[in-house]
């Protein structure tokens, strides 16, 4: 470029209209792969700046204020695009279309004025006033975006920032040379501004790819903790019976079946007349029952315990690291409450069980509850007056 013409340098106006493209297609993928409006507007907003640049071109080329009438009509509408995504944030729709609509409105009052500003005052003149209002509106998206976290948001927002500090120094150059130098000096100015402008635009466009990026990254961890809460949900809930609230009969299997030992006693205790009450009262009054037996139970071990519904009306309680003696009298408490059992609407029903206990010891699980199944079936027979000597059928 001679440094004593105005004339406008190819390459820099190659840079600007290649980086224009560029950044259209950044931010336009930003938008597919996010769907977040603020993206697509700055997409739409670099088209515009495209198609400025070719005008922009024209005018330097001949100096003519004809061509700044549409050179302004689309770097306003890039500003206005900008000031509506920085109004959009990162919602999935732009809320509040009002702000775009006024600002359209302007629009034709906006480029009658610069056209009258290049007639009177030169193009050198729109060029100052054109930067100041750019300033603005990196100014005005760096504030928006302040509650994003992320080195990425913070390298983009500070783009924005040296970006508008760099338009009002723009700004304030142009109108220096404007006064005190000649017209080839704020001319070259303007190409070496076109490299440096292109530079600070690149950072902005690859730290919005790593904002985005950061953001489905932290959607990923999001999703990972509602999958990991939705596991443990689920573990739990997988081995609880429904009704009562206690540990089901798959885990009770899954403790018979388990290799490792325990250290314990084992208790096995069966409704003496759960029958009776469900052909007297009804299946739902039976249901409730179990319901309150299993909160007892639930209530009345400690947290290292473990209280199962072994099926029907019956339950397998694991009091760990206990000796069988304290466990007898834990189940003789249990079985006492029992007898104060109150029905909604039918007041007083005392409730027995049968129970029996077997200290584990060096054996396994599977053979101290055979034990205790038989103690509880022995004293139920005791009871009923039956026949200690036969218990029924193994499960």
């Amino acid at each position: 470029m001679n440094a004593s013409s105005p004339a406008p340098d190819l390459t820099a106006f190659a840079i600007q209209e290649i980086g224009a493209l560029l950044f259209v297609l950044v931010f336009l993928f930003l938008y597919r792969q996010s769907r977040v409006v603020y993206f697509g507007l700055w997409s739409i907003a670099w088209v515009l700046r495209f198609l400025a640049a070719l005008f922009g071109y024209g005018l330097l080329q001949t100096s003519k204020a004809v061509w700044l009438a549409p050179y302004a009509t689309f770097e306003f509408a890039f500003a206005i695009v900008l000031i509506s995504a920085a109004r959009a944030g990162f919602a999935s729709d732009v809320k509040d279309w009002r702000t775009v609509l006024r600002l359209i409105a302007i629009l034709p009052i906006f480029v009658a004025l610069v056209y009258v500003i290049g007639q009177k005052a030169g193009i050198e003149a729109y060029h100052a006033s054109h930067a100041i209002v750019l300033g603005f509106v990196y100014l005005y998206n760096f504030v928006t975006l302040r509650k994003h976290q992320g080195i990425g948001s913070r390298f983009f927002r500070f783009s924005l920032l040296v970006l508008a500090i760099l338009f009002v120094e723009h700004a304030a150059i142009l109108a220096y040379l404007y006064r005190h130098g000649t017209e080839p000096e704020w001319a070259q100015y303007l190409h070496y501004e076109s490299y440096s402008d292109f530079v600070l635009h690149c950072v902005l466009a690859f730290s919005a790819m790593a904002m985005w990026s950061e953001i489905q990254i932290d959607r990923l961890r999001e999703l990972g903790g509602e999958l990991d809460f939705l596991r443990r949900e689920r573990a739990q809930t997988i081995d609880l019976d429904y009704l009562t609230g206690l540990l089901n009969q798959a885990a009770l299997a899954r403790r018979v079946e388990g290799a490792g030992g325990i250290a314990g006693v084992v208790a096995v205790c069966d409704m003496d007349n759960f029958k009776e009450i469900n052909d007297r009262y009804g299946h739902l009054v039976g249901d409730e029952i179990l319901r309150n037996v299993g909160h007892l139970l639930q209530n009345s071990i400690r947290h290292a315990d473990e209280a199962f519904r072994w099926g029907g009306d019956e339950f397998v309680i694991l009091f760990h690291d206990q000796k069988e003696d304290v466990a007898v009298r834990r189940m003789a408490e249990i079985e006492l409450r029992l007898r104060d059992f109150r029905v909604r609407g039918f007041g007083v029903l005392p409730i027995t069980f049968s129970w029996g206990t077997a200290e584990i010891g060096d054996r396994s699980l599977r053979d101290a509850l055979d034990e205790a199944d038989r103690r509880m079936y022995t004293l139920k027979r005791k009871r009923a007056g039956g026949s200690p000597s036969e218990r029924p059928p193994a499960r």
